[in-house]
């Protein structure tokens, strides 16, 4: 499997910004009153941007070389940010980055096929023509001579295909592009790819609610996650005591904060929108990230504080156990895994393992495992809180979350698991 990041290629000059709002602003007004956007886009900031383009098809050295600059200073942040989130992906790759010969070869192909059609300079591809009226019409070359992204992403599926020879293409994109990647698709079809559009699939999400508009200010991810893990390293300085027991504060508060946005957004289903909401995901109440975190490492504290030989643990009795819908449950993460590759839905996951977690919690008062009546029912109930951390740490590990626990933090994140999550619950 490989795994990319496509780069939306976005240039950004030191203009005005008033100009800037305004000339979108009068673009948006014509949008609406249905009027010829052509008269717009050939004068300001939109011919800059068309002149701009045009020299990178034409290959214009200098172009390419502000274009490569772009694009290389902006792959080193994703890189840097995505490793907080313990992604990484194989190869960064974009549709402008389509040979110009695979351009021509989709172009060729477009036109043997009839999808494709000159209007007034311009080249269109007219679904309703094409036995899906509901797709409308699509651009795919410009009146004055340039790609559009349709084109590119064609071209690019071709090139992928070489490349790659993959059994499945997913293109994870917002809500608000669903229109576009039903064109592409269809458009793929129609050159007779029909086996290679059935492989492509579109995986949408919703809107954070919240934030600022892209035409503002906008917060980039790493400013999110330093907001959160700023927020979360003001709780823990609430507790003095326990504060200065931390060797590490800064990575354990990014931790934490990094896992409190991550289960936000995981939180319901992937196209549903959410409000962006820093108090309510940074809480210790209610299904959070710094909720999960404490789940797990209250069980790594269990596990821990009890001197019985691992081997033992293996070979446990659960016969001995009366809780048998707690065992019942841990046998359910096989089942909702599988649910949740068949769905691509990230919450399946999320939900149980929160279920989990306040099942376990309910228990601990009467499931206990020091001064359990027997040594063999001490096994028992302890096999039943490993095999519950087990579980709860590789579902988070599966949804990117770092699971604080003493194994792999035997410092500063066990250290503060246990003498300040515990000490904030209970």
């Amino acid at each position: 499997m490989t795994s990319m990041e496509f780069l939306c290629d976005v240039w950004r000059r030191e203009l005005n910004n008033d100009l800037f709002l305004a000339g979108a602003l009068v673009f948006g007004i014509t949008e609406d009153r249905g009027e010829d956007k052509s008269e717009i886009e050939s004068k300001g900031l939109f011919a800059e941007r068309n002149a701009f383009f045009q020299k990178m098809e034409d290959e214009d050295a200098e172009a390419i070389t502000l274009w490569k600059r772009f694009r290389d200073v902006s792959i080193e942040r994703y890189i840097s940010t995505y490793a907080r989130l313990n992604i990484k992906f194989d190869a960064y790759s974009g549709e402008s980055t389509v040979k110009a010969s695979t351009v021509e070869k989709a172009e060729s192909l477009l036109k043997e096929k009839g999808v494709y059609t000159e209007d007034n300079g311009t080249w269109i591809i007219d679904f309703k023509k094409h036995g899906a009226p509901n797709l409308g019409v699509a651009v795919a070359r410009t009146r004055i001579g340039t790609t559009t992204y349709l084109l590119r992403d064609i071209a690019a599926a071709l090139e992928r295909v070489e490349k790659y020879q993959f059994d499945k293409m997913i293109y994870v994109v917002s809500t608000e592009q669903d229109l576009y990647f039903q064109r592409l698709f269809k458009t793929i079809e129609l050159m007779s790819y029909t086996d290679v559009a059935a492989k492509l699939e579109h995986v949408n999400f919703g809107k954070v609610m919240g934030m600022s508009s892209r035409l503002s200010t906008v917060k980039i991810l790493s400013d999110i996650l330093d907001e959160c893990g700023s927020a979360m390293h003001d709780v823990m300085r609430k507790n003095p005591t326990k504060y200065e027991q931390i060797e590490n504060p800064t990575e354990v508060s990014d931790t934490l904060g990094i896992t409190a946005v991550m289960v936000q957004d995981m939180t319901g289903k992937r196209i549903h929108n959410y409000t962006f909401d820093i108090a309510k995901m940074t809480s210790f109440e209610g299904d959070t990230g710094p909720y999960l975190q404490y789940a797990h490492a209250r069980l790594c504290s269990i596990v821990r504080k009890v001197d019985i030989d691992p081997k033992e643990i293996t070979n446990a009795n659960f016969s001995l156990l009366k809780e048998q819908h707690a065992i019942n449950i841990l046998r359910l993460m096989a089942q909702v895994t599988s649910n949740a590759v068949k769905t691509l839905e990230p919450t399946t996951i999320l939900t149980y393992l929160f279920r989990l977690a306040h099942q376990i919690s309910s228990g601990y008062d009467v499931i206990k495992v020091i001064g359990a009546e027997s040594h063999d029912v001490t096994v028992a109930r302890l096999a039943l809180y490993e095999g519950a951390r087990q579980v709860l740490k590789n579902g988070m590990r599966l949804l990117g979350f770092t699971p604080v626990k003493r194994y792999e933090h035997p410092s500063s994140t066990f250290k503060f698991c246990m003498n300040f999550l515990t000490s904030h619950r209970m």
